[in-house]
């Protein structure tokens, strides 16, 4: 019964672990960046789209296609770096716990 009260107790506090890297990850700013950095974007820890930053060269209505390519590539580099950033955040907060494949905390 004691190790039951004891792995309780460390289930809490492993979920208040998380609960704190939750908010961390909602006030964490990741920026990705496209076409030599003409083109970035601000996620944050948990993928919310903060920013979004075009250098004014781009906007010619003739470079629309161009334009539209390095968003994408931009919004996918930031979201890249917020799940790599929210993987290393878990295995600070879970202690290097091996999750099984595919789970991918917190998402």
């Amino acid at each position: 019964m004691k190790n039951l009260g004891q792995m309780l107790k460390q289930a809490q506090e492993v979920q208040g672990k998380i609960e704190r890297m939750q908010e961390e990850l909602a006030a964490a700013e990741i920026e990705g960046k496209a076409g030599g950095g003409m083109v970035s974007v601000t996620l944050n820890g948990k993928g919310h789209m903060l920013r979004l930053r075009i250098d004014p060269a781009l906007c010619n209505p003739d470079e629309a296609e161009v334009l539209e390519d390095l968003l994408l590539a931009a919004h996918n580099d930031a979201r890249t770096r917020a799940e790599d950033y929210a993987q290393e955040e878990m295995r600070k907060v879970t202690g290097g716990l091996n999750l099984p494949p595919g789970m991918k905390l917190p998402f």
